[in-house]
């Protein structure tokens, strides 16, 4: 997951960090920090959960998530907050398909 370009807003969690970025439904290919909101907006998430100091762009140092399907939030902030409930569920193991378990095992 490169982070060229990306603006990431990092949460910590038990004993890992939460890194989650917002951007509007329709303009993926930039981030909500990089544009002007506009009327109608709706935004989503993508994120990444890793152990402090963990390298990012390293295979299997991260798990990566995103929002589900067609969800999209009202501002930036509220897809932030959901990216940084879905990476909670993701380390609690109640995320019904990701887990830190390869995080864990592999020591990353």
């Amino acid at each position: 997951m490169s982070q060229q370009g990306i603006r990431w807003r990092m949460a910590k969690y038990e004993d890992f960090e939460i890194h989650v970025t917002t951007v509007v439904k329709g303009h993926e290919d930039e981030t909500a920090q990089q544009r002007a909101p506009m009327p109608g907006d709706r935004y989503t998430f993508i994120g990444y959960v890793c152990h402090p100091g963990a390298d990012p762009d390293l295979p299997g140092h991260t798990v990566a998530f995103h929002a589900d399907g067609e969800e999209t939030y009202a501002s930036a902030e509220a897809a932030w907050e959901e990216g940084v409930r879905a990476g909670r569920s993701i380390v609690d193991g109640t995320h019904p398909d990701l887990t830190v378990l390869s995080l864990v095992t592999s020591g990353f």
